[in-house]
């Protein structure tokens, strides 16, 4: 095997736009295929889909169970609803695929640990789409922080809030309306925040307190939240995610899905490095990561941007092909980290060791 062959289960508008046309690069006006990894088939539980598979040029399976069965296929990108993702990961994993899941990996604690055994009993290789690990302007946040380029860090601060959940229609939507799919600021968006600040610190988050925002919204949901946190290396930090900020517009909203980073001679500060966006220069957001010295302030280039979908997609199939399967612990990690926030947030914000 030298390309693993993938299925995709799930052709909605994301999975669509961003992992087949970008992330399996089938969009060829901007992208080019991964080398590792290729796009042959696609499955959805509406049946209208079928026609974007047509368009997109790959095979179309009217069930998972079909798909499932194609010997062709070595993987699968699960990319449905967020409480059918177990079930579909177990379904794929018995059936001798690698796999990859959008996150969250599952809705339970118990059910992401089942995937994980039942990878590792299978030898088979699974992750989560924590794609934002990918973006090159957080990977040059990581490397400063780690030459010390703005001294001794001792605080820092994730933020992802918008406005959603206002209208009729947006409130029906499962982020809104299902806590139990994981919807709501902390399932849907504060799951980036965490791995973001592991990632860039290089260490774990083991303890954090949470509370949720002033009810406004007339959402199931909560409209937002608090969280302090404390990783394994001694630093702490805060993140705030929220359905009910406006933010101006576009623009300033995406500009501020990002971070500061508090060091002693300086401040680090990523400008809509916490989205979907990879930094092209025909996105909808010119991206930046910005490093104030206080006297002096620049913005930080990085030597090649990559997309952030595609990479997850590469690093899985080479993880495959080397013949060293990935566990599926980030996935697990992230969602005992939101439990933990929703659990400390109804105990009045107490804090909890993970």
């Amino acid at each position: 095997m030298n390309k693993v062959k993938y299925g995709l289960i799930g052709l909605g508008g994301i999975a669509e736009n961003r992992l087949a046309k970008e992330g399996f690069g089938l969009d060829r006006r901007r992208f080019q295929p991964p080398e590792e990894a290729e796009l042959i088939a696609a499955t959805d539980v509406n049946p209208a889909r079928r026609a974007t598979a047509v368009t997109l040029g790959i095979k179309w399976y009217d069930r998972t169970e079909e798909l499932l069965a194609d010997p062709d296929l070595d993987a699968v990108f699960v990319a449905t609803n967020n409480l059918t993702h177990a079930a579909i990961a177990i379904q794929a994993l018995q059936a001798g695929k690698h796999v990859i899941v959008e996150k969250p990996l599952a809705t339970s604690i118990v059910d992401a640990r089942n995937l994980c055994d039942l990878a590792r009993q299978h030898r088979l290789s699974l992750t989560v789409d924590h794609m934002m690990i990918e973006n090159a302007y957080n990977r040059q946040a990581r490397e400063l922080v780690a030459q010390g380029a703005i001294g001794p860090i001792n605080d820092c601060c994730f933020h992802m809030e918008f406005s959603y959940g206002a209208t009729p229609e947006e409130a029906a939507t499962w982020r809104c309306s299902k806590p139990e799919e994981m919807g709501g600021p902390i399932g849907d968006v504060a799951s980036h925040c965490f791995y973001i600040a592991e990632f860039i610190f290089n260490s774990e988050v083991k303890e954090l307190a949470c509370v949720y925002y002033p009810k406004q919204m007339k959402i199931v949901a909560e409209d937002g939240s608090y969280l302090k946190f404390r990783l394994a290396n001694g630093l702490a930090g805060s993140i705030r995610v929220a359905f009910s900020e406006l933010r101006g517009g576009l623009q300033s909203t995406l500009d501020n899905l990002g971070y500061e980073l508090f060091g002693d001679c300086g401040v680090i500060r990523g400008h809509g490095t916490l989205f979907q966006l990879s930094g092209y220069t025909d996105e909808p957001f010119p991206i930046r990561l910005e490093v104030d010295h206080f006297n002096e302030r620049h913005d930080v280039a990085v030597p090649t941007v990559v997309n952030i979908y595609q990479e997850v997609i590469r690093h899985h199939a080479q993880s495959i092909l080397a013949r060293q399967p990935l566990d599926g612990r980030n996935g697990l990690h992230n969602l005992e980290l939101l439990s933990a926030a929703h659990e400390s947030a109804r105990n009045g914000g107490q804090w909890l060791t993970l």
